[in-house]
């Protein structure tokens, strides 16, 4: 059953305006996904879908063919809304006219450590897209997952998400971590904690990444914090040939993450 709304004071529209803001999504543990493509992974993967509202530009939409039936088939929660009051609640310039309210999900670390793993703790990353495409990296490479120290961008930031390109729903992600929280358990379970940075002679590739492994991207300007740094087990550098000073962070992430994958693939020849 698809329920209209034609008021911009309508609760729903007020709710899902709030979850524009980080406090807000905090509160209520839920986020916004947009798009058809959001929608249908957020309904493949099984995700916890509170509401979808859409509007009636959604049928000039190639890709959005069948999926409102789709929607209305698993007696999903479903709003038809006007197409000002859905651009004035969209994070997109163009938006497919369709989006969904989730649940987030709460992953325990203790939960996602495993012998021989491999995550991604990403330090005070601050650009949103930096920080959606090292989750789709770190999910490509089959990470068992991403934490996030305290000062990170909100992952459920809107353009975070869409950088994930749906991998958010496919890898466990912890925000809000301590830094000390986070040493704690990572010498606890023995997992080696690898840092990016300049001040090493070693290369990226003389390290086993294969398994059993953390490693920490820094913040875009400063880098890993100093007591990250002081309690690792290694640091490492990327050669840089030219004239650039650095790699952009998610870059610098894919050429490392891909190492690992690297190794993986050549043990099993």
């Amino acid at each position: 059953m698809v329920i209209k709304i034609t008021s911009s004071d309508n609760k729903i529209v007020k709710n899902t305006r709030q979850l524009n803001k980080r406090k807000s999504r905090e509160k209520n543990k839920e986020y916004i996904i947009e798009g058809v493509r959001s929608v249908r992974d957020a309904i493949k993967y099984e995700e916890e879908i509170k509401y979808i509202l859409y509007s009636n530009k959604i049928n000039n939409v190639q890709q959005g063919e069948g999926l409102l039936e789709d929607v209305l088939s698993l007696g999903l929660k479903v709003y038809e809304v006007d197409e000002k009051i859905f651009n004035s609640l969209s994070d997109t310039e163009n938006s497919q006219g369709i989006m969904a309210v989730i649940g987030m999900k709460k992953f325990d670390i203790n939960e996602i450590i495993r012998p021989n793993g491999l995550y991604v703790v990403l330090d005070r990353i601050q650009d949103p897209g930096n920080l959606g495409t090292i989750i789709r990296t770190a999910d490509s490479a089959g990470f068992h997952g991403v934490i996030l120290t305290k000062g990170c961008v909100d992952i459920y930031n809107p353009k975070a998400i869409r950088s994930t390109m749906g991998s958010i729903f496919n890898i466990p992600i912890i925000q809000g971590f301590g830094e000390e929280d986070l040493i704690e358990v990572l010498h606890r379970e023995k997992i080696n904690i690898v840092c990016t940075s300049l001040d090493t002679d070693k290369y990226y590739y003389d390290v086993d990444f294969s398994k059993n492994v953390a490693i920490v991207i820094g913040n875009e300007g400063n880098g890993v914090s100093d007591y990250i740094l002081n309690k690792s087990n290694l640091l490492i550098k990327i050669p840089i040939l030219g004239k650039a000073e650095s790699l952009n962070a998610s870059t610098a992430s894919s050429v490392i993450i891909y190492e690992s994958v690297r190794q993986r693939m050549t043990k099993l020849l």
